[in-house]
């Protein structure tokens, strides 16, 4: 037991006998619910401690809190004093469970293969010990080494993380002083796009037409010119010009259509 552990079990020394009089009162003793709950309150700050190393990993710290109560509850419901052990030792890992099964349970916004959730959070409590021990931290290899795994799975339960909080699109943009949020940086659908099928397929066929036919198709939709200024330029009627142009657009809508 650490220094730290022993001073935390000095602090609840008080603790022990409220346990030792629970256990001698009958099951229908008033005083036992009495009792109870003040054992309960009394460690309540042992459930807000632990709760707090669980902090700022995507959790309301209220919603935390709540949960190492119920272990709490849980811990003082199953605790047997007269095994002889400190209340402490059996409390800690149980409060410590339950907060662990809720982020395994309910805090992934994608689902993820339980194995892994556990995984993530034998890794992040590795990775903590490590960085204290190292002071630096650590490598995917070390961790490994550290929890008895492959390396790969390292991998695996580092990128599980990614399915454990979603971000909003209506989240804000880090130092954006213009209050501008994610949605706003995403790109909206290009309308262009639409036609790039269109392009293709013409592009083939206007390729293919003969040489007068694609020069007045491509002075009048690509020139801007005139019936009129076509026939000027090509030496023709604007009426041929007209046929022409009928007879090409006939012919590029057939192809399209195949």
């Amino acid at each position: 037991m650490t220094s730290r552990t022993t001073d935390r079990s000095d602090e609840y020394s008080d603790v022990r006998p409220m346990f030792a009089s629970l256990g001698s009162l009958d099951a229908d003793d008033p005083s036992r619910d009495e009792l109870r709950d003040a054992i309960i309150t009394r460690c309540l700050p042992l459930a807000e401690h632990i709760a707090r190393r669980f902090d700022r990993r995507g959790e309301p710290f209220d919603d935390l809190v709540q949960v190492a109560s119920v272990g709490l509850v849980n811990a003082v419901d199953r605790f047997d004093v007269d095994r002889g052990s400190d209340f402490l030792a059996f409390a800690v890992p149980t409060i410590m469970g339950e907060v662990r099964r809720h982020f395994r349970d309910t805090g992934w916004a994608v689902r993820v293969p339980r194995r892994l959730k556990e995984l993530h959070l034998e890794i992040t409590t590795a990775s903590s010990k490590l960085s204290q021990q190292f002071g630096r931290a650590p490598t995917p290899r070390e961790i490994a080494d550290e929890l008895g795994v492959g390396v790969e799975d390292v991998v695996q339960g580092l990128q599980a993380a990614n399915g454990y909080q979603a971000l909003s699109v209506d989240a804000a943009v880090s130092g954006d002083e213009a209050g501008s949020t994610l949605g706003d940086l995403l790109g909206d659908d290009d309308i262009a796009l639409a036609g790039v099928e269109d392009h293709e397929t013409l592009r083939v066929i206007i390729d293919n037409l003969p040489d007068r036919e694609r020069l007045v198709l491509l002075l009048r939709f690509f020139g801007n010119e005139t019936q009129s200024q076509i026939a000027a330029r090509i030496g023709v009627s604007q009426m041929h010009v007209s046929r022409i142009l009928s007879a090409t657009l006939a012919k590029l809508r057939e192809h399209a259509e195949r």
